[in-house]
């Protein structure tokens, strides 16, 4: 009996500004979002439908998450993103957002004289 092969899929632990509860979601697809450059875009939720366990906080999710095409996420807010599965590709963002420069406010400091 050949094995079904287990797709990608992203646990993104975030903080919700609702109640400021640790949340992990699970997703098919994480991209950079529309709405700029500290935002991500979160969409193709999955839910444990085979179980016979009913999980209450994934049934509430499930709820919540209903009809939703897609969620961003601050990027102040996502506290991990997990990328799970046998055949994963890592993320590929289409706006590179690791050259960025972050200046400080700090004035320098004149020579002590």
């Amino acid at each position: 009996m050949a094995r079904k092969k287990e797709e990608t899929m992203y646990l993104i632990t975030y903080r919700n500004a609702k109640d400021a509860k640790v949340v992990t979601l699970k997703a098919k697809t994480v991209t950079d979002s529309s709405l700029g450059l500290s935002f991500v875009a979160i969409s193709d939720f999955l839910f444990d439908t085979k179980s016979v366990v009913i999980n209450p906080e994934e049934e509430d999710q499930k709820r919540q998450f209903e009809g939703m095409k897609t969620l961003h996420l601050s990027i102040y807010s996502i506290v991990s993103i997990e990328e799970v599965g046998e055949e994963h590709k890592g993320l590929k963002f289409k706006k590179d957002k690791s050259n960025l420069v972050v200046l400080t406010l700090e004035q320098p400091q004149p020579s002590g004289k």
